[in-house]
C-alpha cells in the first residue's frame, strides 16, 4: 500500500499540451503500478492539448476535479466535461481539449500502459 500527498507530487512536462500543469500521481516509477499510470492536470483558462491523432494504442479517462474542459474528437463534436463527469478514450480515439472557460479547471488522467 503506497499513500500519497499532493505535496510530494513533482510537475512534468507534457508533450503536446499548453497552459497547464502535469503531475503524476501513481505509475511504475512512482508507485510501481504497473497496469496503469494516474495523474493530475491543472488547466489554466485557455490551456490544453494539442490534437492527438489515432495513432494512440492507449485507454484513457479524464475525470474533472474542478471546473470543465472542452473535448473535441475528429468529427468536430464538442463534449464538455464538468465538475463530477468523466470522458474516457478507447485505443486509437484521438481527442483535442482545453478549458474554454474563465476558471482553472483540474482533472484526473488514467491510462493504461502499453503490454
Amino acid at each position: 500500500m503506497i499513500k500519497r500527498t499532493l505535496e510530494e507530487l513533482k510537475s512534468y512536462n507534457a508533450p503536446g499540451h499548453f497552459g497547464m500543469t502535469a503531475m503524476r500521481i501513481h505509475g511504475k516509477e512512482e508507485t510501481g503500478a504497473e497496469k496503469f499510470w494516474m495523474g493530475l492536470s491543472t488547466f489554466l483558462p485557455g490551456g490544453g492539448a494539442e490534437y492527438a491523432y489515432e495513432d494512440n494504442p492507449l485507454e484513457k479517462v479524464y475525470y474533472v476535479l474542478e471546473g470543465e474542459m472542452t473535448v473535441t474528437d475528429k468529427a468536430g463534436t464538442k463534449y464538455v466535461v464538468h465538475q463530477n463527469e468523466s470522458i474516457s478514450f478507447l485505443p486509437n480515439e484521438g481527442r483535442y481539449l482545453v478549458n474554454e472557460s474563465n476558471r482553472p479547471a483540474s482533472m484526473l488522467v488514467i491510462i493504461n500502459y502499453p503490454q
